[in-house]
């Protein structure tokens, strides 16, 4: 036991009831308690060892073909009301689901070794961390959890010899049986159930489980945000660091901009960026007044095809020692990995994702599956910002929402006031691509990003949204769309992208500061084109007019568009987002 607190004890004695290990390890964290589980999953052929000299201390993973990604149609949440659930999560009444699957949970780790994982999200002693406890028959999990998490004895520091305030974490690989598999969270309980998967984001309950949906829910009711936002540092040539939290859909180059190097331009003058997160951020006012965020998690979970040293040359550093890959290609010559978008050079002597034999040169099928990972130490990142652990955060001046859109959104622009702000969040689209689904150019909402992950009804997050406004007050960070995405006629991207999605942030960080100029549109404040730097470009200023052109009869489509989504919402919508709907389709018609 690594606790004296009972009400841990006594919820761990329940679980150990109804699973029926044949024996309990509690983690703590060290590295030889930790080398002894690495040393038993390679012996059992759950992990294999990589090359010690290319690749220290990492390990290879496969999880079977019917278990590759989370699974939102067999992902609940059970409030007690339906309600508060809202339309755009699964629901089941709590006493149901319990019913349903407490028979699931009985003996199924006879036979089997149950881990009890204390955890933090959060720097340890930091007045915004929260501890979560996880118990798992997966080895795999455990060495995840220590990798994305603050792991061991020191999470249960933070929760006291008392408090009851810990997120209970059931799992169970039980067969990996797709028809049986749920991923069920109580906010009422602080308990999340997750059964019948062995893949990171169904498994490691600490990522979207617990640091979004649970924890969403606790921050509508403790006056914080749990947001699906990365957060990064412009640190100037004087040593100021402006910071910045930023949400966007999956494919929109999220990691991209959270690790993004500075072009030429802004390197020479001494212009640094520094990652605080890449996926997760817990936003709770300070004692100044401003809204200060903490980058809940320790690692990086991160998507490996398409990753390579010229699209982010940093999460892939992050990757070469003391990673565990999911789900790639394992180049036998040199006991490597390998993913397609690596680089020019498939492997001749592979054995790919599920383990079959794989010649990259002459096979049509792919070595790496596409949703194959890497869980990565944040240390490892080259810039990973010197305030990565500090327990009080960093102070947030601005934040960005964006989409993929081809002719709609302009490549930047400003919400006119937090108000205005909340409603072009929640208006947050992107357009599908032909990676996505069979019809391209579907237009799908997501606010905030945040549409698989919010615990709770989305009218009632909206309203937080707009409350913590209200309690900010003119501290509030000012909001942001961005859009790197807008296409020529021809469907080519428009603007360069990556590193040079700097050019724009600078403009965002001289708005906060009150240094640039802006243009009145009626979607919201834009630059003057001249006030975008595009010295080093292969563009010039009327390319960027036609950026940051606003398409008038395209946004009143957009309104539409918007208007049908809202409906959605009913009586729960908050009256301040229809009236800003309102006001938007005054300023086109005008």
């Amino acid at each position: 036991m690594l606790t004296n607190n009972q009400n841990v004890i006594k919820w761990v004695d329940e679980m150990v009831a109804l699973c029926k290990p044949d024996q309990i390890v509690w983690i703590d964290g060290s590295e030889e308690q930790l080398n002894a589980l690495r040393e038993e999953a390679i012996s059992t052929g759950e992990m294999e060892k990589l090359n010690e000299e290319k690749l220290p201390g990492c390990l290879l993973h496969r999880t079977l073909p019917n278990d590759v990604a989370r699974v939102e149609a067999r992902t609940f949440i059970c409030s007690r009301k339906e309600e508060d659930a809202g339309p755009t999560n699964n629901w089941c009444d709590p006493k149901e689901m319990y019913a349903k699957l407490t028979p699931m949970y009985d003996g199924v780790m006879k036979g089997r070794t149950m881990y009890v994982i204390p955890y933090s999200m959060g720097p340890i002693g930091s007045p915004l961390a929260k501890v979560g406890v996880e118990l798992t028959d997966s080895i795999y999990v455990v060495l995840n959890m220590d990798i994305m998490t603050r792991m061991g004895k020191q999470a249960f520091e933070n929760l006291g010899e008392t408090s009851n305030d810990f997120v209970r974490g059931l799992h169970s690989k039980a067969n990996i049986d797709p028809e049986n598999r749920y991923i069920v969270h109580f906010p009422e309980d602080n308990t999340i159930w997750s059964i019948n998967s062995a893949y990171g984001g169904n498994v490691l309950l600490g990522k979207k489980c617990f640091a979004l949906r649970i924890a969403s829910y606790q921050g509508k009711n403790e006056g914080w945000m749990a947001e699906h936002m990365l957060i990064l540092g412009i640190e100037n040539p004087q040593g100021e660091v402006t910071y910045i939290s930023a949400a966007f859909p999956s494919a929109c180059g999220k990691t991209n901009l959270a690790m993004l190097i500075p072009p030429e331009v802004y390197q020479k003058q001494g212009y640094k960026v520094w990652t605080v997160g890449d996926d997760i951020a817990w936003l709770k006012p300070g004692k100044d007044g401003r809204l200060y965020a903490i980058n809940p998690e320790n690692g990086f979970f991160g998507v490996a095809p398409g990753t390579n040293a010229k699209s982010n040359f940093n999460a892939l550093e992050s990757t070469k020692k003391n990673t565990i890959f999911t789900n790639v290609a394992h180049n036998l010559d040199d006991n490597t990995v390998w993913w397609e978008g690596l680089d020019k050079n498939p492997p001749e002597h592979a054995v790919d994702w599920t383990g079959k034999p794989w010649n990259g040169k002459t096979s049509e099928e792919k070595g790496a599956h596409p949703n194959s990972r890497f869980t990565a130490p944040a240390i490892n990142c080259p810039c990973i910002s010197p305030e990565f652990n500090n327990p009080e955060g960093v102070p947030i001046s601005a934040m960005i929402f964006g989409g993929r859109r081809a002719k709609t959104a302009p490549l930047v622009y400003q919400s006119f006031d937090w108000k205005h702000g909340v409603f072009v969040g929640s208006t947050m689209a992107s357009e599908t691509t032909a990676a996505a689904t069979g019809a391209v150019g579907v237009v799908r909402r997501d606010p905030m990003a945040m549409l698989p992950f919010c615990g709770y009804h989305m009218g009632d997050y909206f309203a937080h949204w707009l409350e913590m406004g209200e309690k900010l007050g003119d501290k509030a960070p000012k909001i942001f769309n961005v859009n790197w995405f807008r296409t020529d006629d021809e469907g080519h991207f428009i603007w360069p992208g990556f590193g040079d999605n700097m050019r724009v942030l600078m403009w965002i960080v001289a708005r906060c500061k009150g240094e640039a100029d802006a243009v009145e549109t009626p979607i919201g404040y834009e630059p003057k084109p001249e006030d975008i730097n595009i010295e080093g470009l292969d563009i010039d200023l009327d390319t960027v007019k036609g950026l940051l052109n606003v398409d008038v009869d395209l946004w009143k489509e957009e309104a539409k568009g918007i208007r049908e989504f809202y409906a959605k919402f009913g009586n729960k919508l908050p009256k301040e987002l229809m009236d800003q709907l309102d006001a938007l389709e005054a300023r086109l018609a005008k």
